[in-house]
């Protein structure tokens, strides 16, 4: 397994530390659900971005098959 450092304030750390106690996790899988969160937000934007693509041009692609 990898491992990473990082350096963050105390207020910030207290911080989650608090949010973990109370959703019943650790520190670190509270951490990696927020970045696994950012993947999937920047997936689904991705796709959105494609599909508003797709569907704006649809009728130019249909001409130029």
């Amino acid at each position: 397994m990898n491992s990473i450092t990082i350096t963050i304030s105390g207020d910030r750390f207290a911080w989650l530390q608090e949010t973990a106690t109370r959703l019943g996790v650790t520190v670190e899988d509270l951490v990696l659900m927020g970045i696994e969160e950012l993947q999937k937000k920047q997936e689904q934007e991705f796709k959105n971005a494609v599909e508003y693509v797709l569907n704006k041009n649809a009728e130019l692609y249909r001409r130029l098959a």
